[in-house]
């Protein structure tokens, strides 16, 4: 039996508990919409604040005026059977499939000849200090530099840039049927400049092996990706760089020092940092003398990190995982006003694929993934990394924000024939993307590698002594 006024109450309390969840949910929505304003407020004086900073030199606002590209994709070619073009799936031909056809009628586009090459010797005809990405460019001697897969040295004693990269000056085979183009060893190049352009070689600083196969630098295995540091401690010049053998089973990191810059190198050992496979790799000097490791890890699917021993010599215990599950390689960092940034890309082989930059506050992590950097060209120059992919980013002192941003054009079809793009990378402008654990956008600026087929430091910007 129902005890008279129940039913009212419970309609009461029924309306109280209503009321008290829309009252909830609606502070909820107000707070959600005072942190959006906030969040949108902040946005927008980050953004004043760079975009002023960004526009008081003039160099920045003569970059940012990109070029765009308009490269036509040629006809498929005829089929000569009419029934086994019925057969075949179609697929519509884009500018990565004829970037990587050596037979491509707009491949040079991408790999200009030698009529066009760059020349330091006579800079005059070539435009003075100009940068032509993707051209053939010559050292002193006149002969195309090699040095790929490359980083940078500034040596303060002598003030004075090293060029390093992976010498392929050889003839380009396949060890078996499904394994990568590859190039024998030959050692690793370096070049001495003092202004970023005109190239002197200084040889091969890291020689192979010739004769002793179970040498880590027999001609027949993997060197690549070689990054030079200085120990101001030990007075030595020290080397890291990717060793593998020809199926790229091996997956360590190699070591080497040397009493000068331009060699020879003494080549230490080999190991696996931290007991990981490690591949594609780089080394990052801070602001404090600690150097970092930072490689491709887990069969390429995440990134470690981790800093080296007081010498240079070797990894310490502390490491951390950084992009776990996003299959990135070829890393390269910088840090402006506190903040650690690196472009990598992804994982294709020797195709083209698009640059992610990314930021963090410690160099240890979390690291947070702000999107695509590249600016200019065409959408598929943009997705491709302007047909290129990342090694180093070198810091141009004096034009706080700016840098020059190394990439390697590979030419799976003819190492050696592989050309670089530099392009000037930018730190400014609001980012374009949202922080991943929550919806706001991140405190630091965005990345900006600006696509030009021809640019130019500013004349009166000289190395630093």
């Amino acid at each position: 039996m129902a005890i008279s006024g129940t039913g009212n109450l419970h309609r009461a309390l029924s309306g109280y508990r209503c009321s008290r969840s829309a009252m909830v949910w609606s502070l909820a929505g107000l707070l959600l919409l005072l942190q959006l304003y906030s969040l949108a407020s902040r946005r927008n004086v980050v953004r004043g604040d760079i975009q002023l900073h960004v526009s008081r030199h003039p160099l920045v606002r003569e970059l940012e005026q990109v070029e765009e590209e308009n490269i036509q994709v040629p006809p498929p070619k005829k089929k000569k059977s009419p029934h086994a073009a019925k057969r075949r799936r179609k697929r519509s031909a884009n500018l990565i499939d004829e970037f990587l056809d050596e037979n491509s009628p707009i491949r040079h586009v991408f790999f200009p000849d030698m009529k066009s090459a760059v020349d330091p010797v006579k800079g005059v005809e070539n435009g003075s200090h100009h940068y032509y990405p993707g051209k053939i460019w010559l050292d002193t001697e006149g002969n195309p530099i090699q040095a790929h897969g490359g980083g940078m040295l500034y040596d303060e004693r002598s003030n004075t840039y090293y060029w390093y990269g992976e010498y392929k000056d050889g003839p380009t085979y396949r060890a078996h049927k499904r394994g990568a183009a590859r190039v024998d060893v030959i050692g690793v190049g370096c070049y001495s400049s003092k202004d970023l352009w005109t190239w002197k070689n200084q040889g091969i600083v890291l020689a192979a092996e010739q004769t002793n196969e179970t040498h880590d630098l027999h001609k027949s295995n993997v060197l690549e990706r070689p990054k030079v540091v200085f120990n101001a401690k030990t007075g030595k010049y020290v080397m890291w760089m990717h060793i593998d053998d020809a199926n790229y089973t091996k997956a360590s990191v190699g070591i080497a020092i040397s009493d000068y810059p331009t060699g020879p190198f003494e080549y230490l050992r080999s190991q696996r940092p931290h007991g990981f496979d490690s591949r594609d790799m780089t080394i990052f000097k801070d602001d404090d003398g600690v150097v970092y490791l930072i490689y491709s890890s887990q069969d390429n699917s995440e990134l470690h990190i981790g800093p080296l021993t007081d010498d240079y010599l070797d990894v310490q215990p502390d490491m951390r995982r950084l992009l776990i599950g996003q299959h990135r390689e070829a890393p390269a960092l910088f840090k402006y006003q506190g903040t650690y940034y690196m472009v990598t890309s992804g994982c294709t082989g020797w195709a083209p694929n698009e640059a992610l930059a990314h930021a963090a506050e410690s160099i240890m992590g979390p690291w947070e993934t702000m999107g695509n950097p590249c600016i200019g060209g065409n959408k598929m120059f943009r997705l491709a990394t302007f047909f290129a992919q990342s090694t180093f980013v070198v810091p141009l002192p004096g034009i706080p924000g700016s840098y020059i941003f190394m990439a390697d054009r590979w030419n799976p079809a003819e190492l050696r024939n592989s050309r670089y793009v530099w392009l000037p990378l930018i730190v400014g402008g609001p980012p374009d993307r949202p922080l991943e654990y929550n919806f706001g956008f991140p405190p630091w600026p965005r990345v900006s590698i600006y696509w030009h087929k021809k640019w130019r430091l500013p004349p009166s910007w000289k190395v630093s002594k």
